[in-house]
């Protein structure tokens, strides 16, 4: 079995130091729809984000008709596949407090829309495809 492709050490500082990237995803025919603002995180090594209408939102159940994505943004242009990563409680707590850390400057209420029990359960790991 092929290891996991990882994030380089390049894109994951790019990718910190940003706050936003754009996320298409893929139709079954293989079109990209138009291209999402996300925030994001990342913890040990791995990219996340989270919809903030959770699991019942237009956006991710788009995203998970095909689980893939293009991710653009701080210099990275790459197509990912995206896993679930919603049932991890220890990660789930990592993840809240690296939102609350990376967004702390934008309006609690705003932050706080990524750390609800809904978008927690919409959290997406991205893994780059190589």
């Amino acid at each position: 079995m092929a290891p996991t492709p990882k994030w380089t050490p390049d894109e994951l500082e790019r990718l910190a130091a940003e706050d936003e990237i754009d996320l298409a995803s893929f139709r079954r025919d293989g079109s990209a729809r138009p291209p999402v603002t996300m925030w994001m995180v990342i913890d040990e090594g791995d990219v996340y984000v989270r919809a903030v209408k959770g699991v019942h939102g237009p956006w991710y159940r788009h995203l998970r008709v095909t689980d893939r994505a293009h991710v653009t943004g701080a210099g990275v242009d790459t197509e990912v596949a995206v896993e679930d990563a919603s049932q991890d409680l220890e990660l789930g707590r990592r993840l809240d407090a690296a939102y609350r850390a990376k967004y702390s400057r934008y309006a609690a209420g705003t932050v706080r829309s990524v750390v609800t029990t809904a978008a927690k359960g919409s959290t997406l790991r991205l893994v780059p495809q190589r």
